[in-house]
């Protein structure tokens, strides 16, 4: 096989890949619109907990996109097997991290609840639903896994299925578990952490039976741990684990810095970021299909296909980032409105908004770009990039900011620079074909 590849093979890995990315984020919507009707309290406790609790599963993506690397090269070469077997070998991993995060939550939920809380009443609350809530770390973390393989073999279907019936068993058991029904109070706060964990348990449940169902269709696929196989796979998750720890470090910073410039630089700060890690899920979908596409064509042998697929989703990301950018545009005077009536903010949120109009094209290109990286099990250079451009651009030019008083502009500047760093990285490292390892597994 070689050429293009077309472009409905995109939108079919695509497609279903977007409303799996967007699942949490819009149950924690729900989880939180239900959580604020018990009052200002228990919402403060969950928002401190879920952050905590959304930090720690989101430094281990690397079971879903690490896998998806190595499992779409092997199902290139059409080694469906040893494909699912790496999904095998990563949910035995997500078991094991699962519990290791259980066990050292439980012992620092307290200490940490209060040192992010308020040491009193919120304080309390947080460490009541993160408790709880910890009891879910290893189903996430297996359905993570179970994301991986599929998308490895290009099967982006089953996960939406799975992903859905997951976070609607949470979101329906979550007003009841919360609130009651009849004659019942409720749980209150915690009711929302048994909710999750009930969704998570029955969405890492049908990711485990997918894995015995393809253990019947074929007995070659192997069930028991191969310690080969997890040390290579935790190769490949040290590396972006310390890339997604880059990230955490810069927008996090970002943050902290903008409090530093008052409420009102905060909020208008927060609400062009919160858009910000909208248009990535929907960026990421791309990036998903090209992983998938780009690890299979390497697998199969053929780096022209994967060539060709790296500069077509490139094209595809510069098209979808220069529509979003103009739709954003033209909704400047609007949107931000939605967000918020106060003067303040919607003086302020200009700054930043305009940053964010014209990086969307940039973003296009490098969120696609790092898929096609990804997918070629790229993951060192991802790494060492990754971070060249925190330490080189982001970072110092975010604390200078609050140095020189620049504000949300010096903030926003040292976004553009991380960005740009990164897409003129992946661009060269795309043309120079170093990427482009054929292979079963990559060499």
């Amino acid at each position: 096989m070689s050429g293009r590849v077309p472009f409905r093979e995109v939108l079919r890995l695509a497609a279903p890949a977007l409303p799996v990315l967007a699942a949490e984020p819009l149950y924690l919507l729900v989880d939180t619109a239900v959580v604020g009707r018990l009052g200002a309290v228990p919402l403060a406790g969950l928002a401190v907990a879920g952050v905590l609790f959304a930090q720690v599963t989101s430094q281990l993506t690397f079971l879903a996109y690490g896998t998806t690397a190595r499992a779409a090269r092997l199902h290139g070469a059409g080694r469906r097997a040893d494909a699912v077997a790496e999904g095998v070998q990563a949910t035995w991993l997500a078991l094991g991290v699962g519990l290791a995060v259980l066990a050292v939550g439980q012992l620092v939920a307290g200490p940490v609840t209060r040192a992010l809380g308020d040491g009193g009443e919120v304080a309390r609350a947080a460490e009541s639903w993160l408790r709880v809530a910890l009891l879910g770390a290893p189903f996430v973390l297996v359905a993570l896994a179970g994301n991986g393989w599929m998308r490895g073999v290009q099967d982006t279907t089953r996960p939406l299925r799975y992903v859905l019936a997951g976070n609607g068993v949470s979101a329906s058991a979550c007003l009841v578990l919360v609130h009651g029904i009849g004659a019942w109070p409720g749980m209150g706060l915690v009711g929302s952490a048994v909710a999750n964990v009930a969704g998570q348990a029955l969405g890492a449940t049908l990711f485990l039976a997918a894995l015995v169902r393809e253990r019947v269709v074929d007995p070659s696929v192997g069930l028991r741990p191969v310690p080969a196989l997890l040390g290579a796979q935790l190769v490949l998750g040290r590396d972006l684990l310390a890339r997604s720890l880059a990230f955490q470090a810069c927008f996090l910073s970002a943050t902290a810095v903008a409090a530093r410039f008052g409420a009102a630089a905060v909020g208008a700060h927060l609400i062009v970021v919160q858009l910000w890690a909208f248009m990535a899920l929907v960026l990421d979908a791309v990036a998903i299909a090209a992983q998938s596409l780009v690890g299979a064509a390497l697998g199969g042998g053929d780096p022209r296909r994967a060539r060709s697929v790296a500069w077509q989703v490139g094209a595809y990301g510069l098209v979808l980032g220069i529509g979003f950018g103009a739709l954003f545009a033209a909704l400047a005077g609007v949107l931000p409105a939605v967000f918020t009536s106060d003067p303040a903010v919607l003086a302020l949120v200009t700054v930043p908004w305009w940053f964010f109009v014209a990086l969307q094209p940039v973003a296009g290109v490098v969120f696609a770009l790092d898929g096609v990286l990804l997918g070629a099990g790229d993951a060192a250079f991802l790494r060492t990039t990754t971070l060249f451009a925190a330490v080189a651009a982001f970072l110092p030019l975010v604390w200078a900011s609050l140095a020189f008083g620049w504000g949300l502009a010096g903030i926003w500047t040292g976004l553009a620079g991380f960005m740009l760093v990164r897409l003129a990285a992946v661009t060269l490292r795309a043309r120079s074909d170093r990427w482009a390892v054929p292979g079963a597994v990559r060499g």
